[in-house]
């Protein structure tokens, strides 16, 4: 999979020094995964768009795109229809996830996780709404949270959702 990296806010590279390397993990174990591997429909020549931002240009988007005048962790914009995920075409770019550094360093504080953990999660949870995975109700929630965890299991990142 080709990965468009796109570093707006200096702060990811602080604190991620090896931000290429770990987005490149985190994408290909989504990828990997045989639910995902199914939906991919063996698409081998693929692309994602994925910008590392501040919260003023996330909540410039979350404003424009979704009717919320607030900052958000991660907001993904497929480019492919949800019944046709990866046409038979050369190239799919499934499209564009975008981040907001300070709202996932301030989530990672406050759910105790480490930055590194909470942002390969996020990666993958933006990956699979590319792939219109949702969790707009229970079941779907429960589809997209048993899939993350599997595959953040296969990276060695414990569970978000795991109840104590």
């Amino acid at each position: 999979m080709q990965i468009d990296l796109t570093i707006d806010e200096n702060a990811w590279r602080t604190e991620l020094p090896d931000v290429e390397k770990i987005t490149e993990q985190a994408l290909e174990k989504t990828r990997q995964h045989p639910e995902i591997t199914k939906v991919l429909n063996g698409q081998a020549h693929s692309e994602v768009s994925i910008t590392l931002s501040d919260n003023d240009f996330i909540q410039n988007l979350n404003k424009e795109y979704r009717g919320k005048n607030k900052p958000t962790n991660v907001l993904s914009f497929p480019l492919t229809d949800a019944d046709d995920p990866a046409p038979g075409i050369e190239l799919v770019c499934f499209g564009d996830i975008i981040l907001a550094y300070e709202t996932v360093k301030q989530e990672s504080r406050d759910q105790k996780k480490s930055f590194r953990d909470h942002y390969m999660h996020l990666l993958v949870h933006g990956f699979l709404h590319l792939l219109h995975y949702d969790h707009e109700n229970e079941d779907d929630a429960e589809i997209m949270e048993r899939l993350e965890a599997e595959i953040l299991q296969k990276l060695d990142i414990e569970n978000p959702y795991e109840r104590t």
